[in-house]
C-alpha cells in the first residue's frame, strides 16, 4: 500500500467509531419506535455494525491493491507442438522462448491451458505464458490466467503475427480490434469483448499467388525472412522490457529502456 493510501486508511479508521455509534443508532430504534431517543445503544449491535463496516473497508482496500499490484501479463500465440515451430503463426512462441531464455527462466509449467513462468522485468512482476490450446481458442488459456491472477485486460500484452505488416515488421499497439486473426478474436472474447489491452504484432506478409492464408501460416520462414524474423523477435524482447521500465505510453511513443 502507498503513503497516501496509508494515510487514507488511517483517516478512514479515526472517523469509524463516530460513524458507527451513529449508525448503530440508527439501526436500533426503527422498532415500532418503542426505543427512546436517549436510549443507550446495545453493545451486540455496536459489534455487528462495527465489523460491517471494517468488513466492508477492508474489502475496497483489498481489491484496490490487487488491482495496483497485480503482474503483467505476457502471451505469446502461437500452435503447441515441434510441427509447429520455425512458422509463422508462431512467431509469438518464439518471442516468449527468447524473452524467457533473456530472463534465465523455463516455460515447462503447464497451468491454466498454457505453459508459463512467473519472472521480474525492470522491477515488474510479470506471468510469461504459451497457451497450449491451439491458436483459434488462445483466448481460453488468457481468460483463465486473467482470473486466476486477478489481472485487468490492461496489463494483458499479447504478441501475435500480422498478416497485413511486412515480414519482420513491429508494431506495438495500446489496444484495438482482432484484424481477422482468430487468436485475437478468441482473446477478444474472453476477456469479455474488452479490447482495452495492448498488444505487440510481428510482420509475416501475405502469401503470394492464390496459396490460402490457412496454408501459408502454417509454413515455415525462408532463410532470408527468417533473418529478418530473428531481428524482429529481438526487437519485441526489447520493447516488452521498455514497457515494464518507463510504462506503456512512453513504450508507444518510441522510448526505450
Amino acid at each position: 500500500m502507498t503513503f497516501v493510501g496509508r494515510l487514507a486508511t488511517s483517516a478512514s479508521f479515526a472517523s469509524l467509531r463516530s460513524t458507527t455509534r451513529q449508525t448503530a443508532r440508527l439501526l436500533c430504534t426503527h422498532d415500532a419506535g418503542k426505543v427512546a431517543a436517549n436510549t443507550r445503544t446495545p453493545r451486540s449491535a455496536y459489534r455487528r455494525t462495527t465489523a460491517a463496516i471494517g468488513l466492508g473497508l477492508s474489502k475496497a482496500l483489498h481489491t484496490s491493491d490487487t488491482l495496483e499490484d497485480s503482474p503483467w501479463l505476457i502471451v505469446g500465440l502461437g500452435n503447441p507442438g515441434a510441427r509447429y515451430d520455425g512458422t509463422r503463426h508462431n512467431v509469438g512462441f518464439q518471442v516468449l522462448d527468447t524473452l524467457a531464455g533473456r530472463l534465465g527462466v523455463s516455460l515447462g509449467r503447464a497451468q491454466d491451458k498454457a505453459l508459463q513462468s512467473r519472472a521480474t522485468i525492470a522491477g515488474q512482476q510479470v506471468v510469461l505464458a504459451k497457451p497450449i490450446t491451439f491458436m483459434n481458442v488462445s483466448g481460453e488459456a488468457v481468460g483463465k490466467l486473467t482470473r486466476y491472477y486477478k489481472i485487468p485486460s490492461h496489463k494483458v500484452l499479447v504478441v501475435h503475427d500480422d498478416l497485413d505488416l511486412p515480414t519482420g515488421k513491429v508494431r506495438l499497439r495500446a489496444r484495438g480490434g482482432h484484424g481477422g486473426h482468430n487468436g485475437m478474436r478468441s482473446i477478444t472474447q474472453h476477456l469479455k469483448g474488452s479490447q482495452d489491452f495492448p498488444r505487440l504484432k510481428i510482420g509475416i506478409g501475405r502469401p503470394a499467388g492464390q496459396l490460402p492464408v490457412a496454408s501459408f501460416v502454417l509454413q515455415a520462414f525462408n532463410k532470408a525472412e527468417a533473418t529478418e524474423v530473428d531481428i524482429a523477435v529481438q526487437e519485441c524482447c526489447d520493447i516488452i522490457h521498455s514497457i515494464m521500465a518507463v510504462g506503456l505510453e512512453k513504450a508507444l511513443s518510441g522510448v526505450r529502456a
